[in-house]
C-alpha cells in the first residue's frame, strides 16, 4: 500500500515539474516560438534513473553527467537559438515506476531526448511507450542484449525499437569477456553461478555461463537470490561445499557486497567476480575487507585514463557536483551528447529552427550521429547498439577498484 501511495505521489510530482517546464518555450504544436528573444527555444533532456534508493549513486552520477552535457552546449552555444535544460526523474530502479516515468516524459512537448536507464528490467518497460511517442531514448548502462535484439538474439538478431540506443555495450559481449579473464588470465576453473532474477543479471549470468563452459571451465553449482533479503549465509554454505574456486554473480552491488562477504565468513576464500552493476565503490563499503580480489568489469577503460575524457572530468569537479559520476559517468555525458548532436542535425535541416515533427526527426537523426566524445568514439550500429564495445576489469585492492586489463571480447 505504501508502495503504490509513493509511486502516485512520485507520478504527480514528476508530472506537475514537467508541465512547468513546459510553460512558454514551445508551441502546443510542438513547433518552436518565432521570438528569438529570452535564449531562443529551449530543449528538454530528460533523464530517468534511480535518484533515491539503493542505486542512487550511480543514478545521481548519470544525472550530473548528463546535465553537465547541456550545460557545456548552453556555454558553448553548440545549437544556435536552442538552450537545453535537463529534467530528471527517479525510477527507483523500478519498471512500473519507469513506465510512469516514460508517460510523463511524452506528455511534455520540450522534451526531444531522454538520457537512461540504469536498469536493463526498467529500460524495457520504457521502450514502447517512448517508441510510440517517437522520442528518443538513450541509454548509458542498459546492457541486456534482447532490449536491441530480440528475445532470440542468440539465433535471430532483430531490431526492436527505432527510438532506442545505448552507448553502452552489451552483455552479450561483457559476460564472455568475464569468462575469458576468469578462465585464462586468472585461472580459475570450477566456478559457482549466482544471480538475482532480474533482466540484467540473469542475462548476464546466463552468456558468462556459456562462455565459461566452451572454454572448459566446469560449473560447480548455480542458485537464484531474492535481491530484497540482505541475508546470504545458505548460498553462502553452498558455495563452500560446492568446491568452486570462484564465484560470478549476475546483479548489483546492494546485493553483491553482502553476498561476497558472507561467503567469505561461511569459509570460501574466493573472489566474486561480477558485471558493471557491482562496479561501485559502495560494493567495497559492504563487502569489507574481505573484497580484496574480488573483480568487476565495466562498459569501457577508465575515464580517469582516457584523454578524450580529460575535460570532462575538469569540468565535472569544476561545475561542484556533490556527487560523484561514477561508473557511467563517461556515458552518460555521450548519450546527452548524441541527442544534443541530433537536434543540431535537425535544426540545421530545417533552415535554424525545430520543425513540428522534431521528436521523429531527431529520433532518425540519431542513427546517423557520430562524435569524438568522452568514452572515444560515439556512434550507433543497425541495432541501436554503441559500435564501441571496449571493456575493462577491475580488482578490489587495497579497498579501491583498480584497472587490470582493457579490451574487446574475441569470440
Amino acid at each position: 500500500m505504501r508502495q503504490r501511495s509513493l509511486i502516485a505521489i512520485t507520478a504527480a510530482l514528476a508530472a506537475g515539474a514537467l508541465t512547468l517546464t513546459a510553460c512558454g518555450s514551445r508551441d502546443d504544436d510542438g513547433g518552436s516560438d518565432s521570438g528569438n528573444g529570452g535564449g531562443g527555444t529551449t530543449v528538454v533532456i530528460g533523464v530517468d534513473a534511480p535518484l533515491t534508493g539503493d542505486l542512487s549513486a550511480l543514478g545521481l552520477g548519470i544525472k550530473n553527467s548528463a546535465d553537465l552535457a547541456a550545460k557545456t552546449a548552453n556555454k558553448e552555444k553548440t545549437v544556435d537559438g536552442i538552450t537545453f535544460k535537463v529534467e530528471a526523474l527517479d525510477d527507483q530502479g523500478q519498471p512500473s515506476v519507469g513506465q510512469q516515468n516514460a508517460s510523463s516524459f511524452v506528455a511534455n512537448k520540450d522534451v526531444l531526448g531522454v538520457v537512461g536507464p540504469l536498469n536493463s528490467s526498467v529500460g524495457e518497460s520504457m521502450q514502447k511507450v517512448f517508441d510510440t511517442a517517437k522520442l528518443v531514448e538513450v541509454s548509458p548502462a542498459n546492457t541486456g542484449p534482447s532490449l536491441t535484439q530480440g528475445p532470440d538474439w542468440r539465433n535471430k538478431k532483430v531490431r526492436q525499437y527505432k527510438s532506442y540506443f545505448r552507448t553502452a555495450t552489451t552483455d552479450a559481449i561483457q559476460g564472455p569477456f568475464a569468462a575469458q579473464y576468469v578462465y585464462n588470465d586468472a585461472k580459475k576453473k570450477k566456478v559457482f553461478v549466482i544471480d538475482d532474477k532480474k533482466t540484467y543479471g540473469a542475462g548476464l549470468a546466463g552468456t558468462f555461463t556459456e562462455e565459461f563452459k566452451k572454454l572448459g571451465g566446469q560449473v560447480v553449482g548455480t542458485e537464484h537470490i531474492n535481491p530484497d533479503t540482505k541475508d546470504f549465509s545458505s548460498v553462502a554454505t553452498k558455495v563452500k561445499n560446492s568446491g568452486a574456486d570462484v564465484v560470478y554473480y549476475g546483479g548489483e552491488y546492494p546485493q553483491a557486497g553482502p553476498l561476497s562477504k558472507q561467503i567469505k565468513e561461511a569459509g570460501a576464500k574466493i573472489p566474486l567476480v561480477g558485471g558493471d552493476g557491482i562496479k561501485d565503490d559502495t560494493f567495497i563499503k559492504l563487502a569489507g575487507a574481505a573484497s580484496n580480489g574480488d573483480l568487476a568489469t565495466s562498459v569501457g577503460a577508465p575515464v580517469e585514463t582516457l584523454p578524450s575524457a580529460k575535460k570532462f572530468v575538469a569540468d565535472y569537479k569544476t561545475e561542484g557536483y556533490k556527487e560523484d559520476y561514477a561508473a557511467y559517468g563517461g556515458y552518460s555525458y555521450d548519450s546527452a551528447w548524441a541527442i544534443i548532436e541530433a537536434v543540431k542535425k535537425v535544426v540545421a535541416d530545417n533552415g535554424g529552427k525545430l520543425p513540428d515533427d522534431a521528436r521523429a526527426k531527431v529520433t532518425e537523426a540519431m542513427q546517423n550521429v557520430s562524435f569524438d566524445g568522452v568514452t572515444g568514439k560515439v556512434s550507433f550500429d543497425e541495432f541501436g547498439d554503441a559500435t564501441n564495445k571496449q571493456l575493462t576489469v577491475y580488482s578490489v585492492e587495497g579497498g579501491t577498484f583498480k584497472a587490470v586489463k582493457s579490451g574487446t571480447y574475441t569470440g
